[in-house]
């Protein structure tokens, strides 16, 4: 027997240690080892036939440097160096998170600083949504004592006001960050792997640099997905960024699409002034439970837009003005295209297949619960992974990753996540539906609540929608919550808790919730799996 020492960089705790001892003594010949995180050493008793290279390897598998030699007395020289490509929501939640637990943080991005969310994402599409809601209110607002008249548009003034409050935003959430904070470089450039330990960047000026890090986070997010529709490509279509910052308004958009992003700008426009006919492969947000789509489509309809579902494009034409689109319900004619038909993950320029990362069908990296990939070291997180598509689930990810890469332990918990799609009414969820319950095998109850139940649905003179709650039969667990409704966004939140803590739809009944107001809509609901709500008076508990 024989006692080898190694140096071991990039551990961070007592669990890193662990983790270390753990691979060395699964090495054939090894009977001891003892690993010291604060000394950066491993000491290791082994056979005379273990070769050296084979106690080295394990260590680097786990994602640690590994040398010989050393002494007991040596501390670690260096910081743990962290390395992530992508400087959005879930790249700056891990660059700080990490940058705080001691890490030297390399962020690596090629094209805006603050990633989709703050730049052509979230941000200036709810500034452009809440607009249009107004615009919308002085045309058709319900109360006849206030002259209703069509607004007088300047869209160049709405898109000044808008960036501005991008710009302000960015500034404040991202590039203050940068410019305060020593332990988070940022590298201009565009990144991929030469192997799994190094990345290559090239940088603006041409120039490569390669980085050999300790850990790596992938989080480059994604960027429109648009279809092989013959003719379409070179033509001067939109997609969300350029429909977002354009400063006029069509006299005809067609939008391409039926889901949250196509749905949302399609209905601004609209209100904007702009006639609009939507054109969707399937249902509009098929994935949802059917009632949503049907109850939004009836929505968008009776405000004026032209909702054509089912409907394939076979064709598009443009002749310097007019965008022209064969589809199979017949020819439609614009002047201006949106294709918003999906999103794909920035993973193809990465030469992810020199690393052993696995990716699924449509490019997005596989992780687990701790956003760990298929190689030790390589961590993933946001848009760019198969978790939902969620700005707040990207930070909440980047965030756990970063944890993770510093020797600690968090996993990301996505068995409740809320969701809201910002059209007028709201679609907002959580939880099961009827359909996926059953498919899992439970037995389900559900009640749905039209809004002319809800008394400040009846304030306000709009009783669009509907909230639905689904629960487990035998127990009254409540599953899942499906709204259509206005403000449903800032109703879901308690459903989602409610989920969350196990309660009962009759818990939930039995709440006391303010009155008057939407959220009210939850507790009535509830009521209902018991009582007939017509029957109450206006606030009964």
């Amino acid at each position: 027997m024989s006692e080898q020492i190694l140096r071991v960089t990039g551990m961070t705790c007592d669990h890193c240690a662990a983790s270390v001892k753990q691979a060395l003594l699964r090495v054939a010949g090894v009977t001891r080892a003892d690993v010291s995180c604060p000394d950066a050493m491993a000491r290791v008793e082994v056979g005379v036939d273990t070769p050296v290279a084979a106690l080295l390897n394990a260590v680097r598998a786990r994602g640690y440097g590994a040398e010989v030699g050393g002494d007991a007395t040596s501390k670690a020289s260096t910081k743990l160096n962290v390395t992530i490509i992508g400087a959005g929501s879930a790249g700056f939640a891990a660059a700080i998170r990490a940058a705080e637990e001691g890490a030297e943080v390399t962020v690596i991005e090629a094209s805006t600083i603050g990633g989709t969310c703050v730049n052509v994402g979230c941000v200036p599409s709810k500034i452009l949504i809440r607009a249009a809601h107004v615009a919308h209110l002085q045309a058709r607002h319900p109360f006849p004592g206030l002259v209703r008249h069509a607004p007088l548009l300047d869209r160049t003034a709405l898109v000044a006001q808008q960036q501005a409050r991008v710009e302000e935003l960015r500034h404040a959430k991202y590039e203050r960050i940068l410019e305060t904070n020593p332990g988070i470089k940022l590298l201009r450039g565009f990144a991929r792997f030469e192997d799994a330990k190094t990345l290559v960047v090239r940088q603006p000026d041409d120039t490569e640099k390669r980085l050999t890090p300790d850990r790596i986070l992938i989080a480059p997010g994604r960027s429109p997905r648009i279809p092989d529709v013959p003719g379409l490509a070179g033509t001067p279509f939109w997609t969300s960024s350029e429909a977002l910052i354009a400063t006029e308004t069509p006299a005809h958009l067609i939008v391409h699409g039926g889901s949250v992003v196509a749905l949302e700008l399609a209905q601004a426009f609209l209100r904007l002034g702009s006639r609009v006919t939507l054109v969707a492969r399937g249902k509009l947000l098929s994935r949802e439970d059917p009632a949503i789509g049907e109850g939004l489509n009836a929505v968008l309809e009776e405000e004026g837009m032209r909702v054509l579902t089912d409907t394939d494009v076979k064709a598009v034409r443009f002749d310097g003005t007019t965008f022209e689109l064969e589809t199979s319900a017949g020819t439609l004619s614009g002047d201006r295209l949106l294709v918003a038909t999906g999103r794909k993950p920035n993973t193809a320029g990465l030469a992810l297949d020199r690393t052993g990362v696995t990716t699924d069908t449509s490019g997005a990296i596989v992780v687990d619960d701790h956003l760990r990939t298929s190689v030790p070291h390589i961590y993933a997180a946001g848009d760019c992974t198969n978790a939902p598509q969620f700005v707040y689930v990207a930070a909440a990810a980047g965030t756990r990753a970063a944890i993770n890469m510093t020797g600690g332990d968090a996993a990301l918990d996505l068995s409740v996540v809320p969701a809201v799609v910002f059209t007028d009414p709201q679609v907002a969820t959580v939880g099961l539906t009827e359909a996926q319950a059953n498919k899992l095998g439970m037995e389900t109850d559900s009640r749905t609540l039209t809004l002319d139940n809800v008394p400040r649905a009846l304030a306000n003179f709009d009783t669009r929608g509907f909230i639905k709650l689904v629960s487990e039969k035998k127990t009254g667990r409540l599953l899942g919550a499906q709204v259509l409704a206005g403000e449903g966004g800032e109703i879901i939140q308690t459903a989602a808790l409610a989920i969350q803590n196990r309660m009962t739809v009759a818990d939930l009944a039995g709440q006391l919730f303010p009155y008057i107001t939407m959220g009210e809509g939850l507790k009535l609901c509830a009521q209902t799996f018991t009582t007939d709500v017509k029957q109450l008076s206006c606030c009964a508990g």
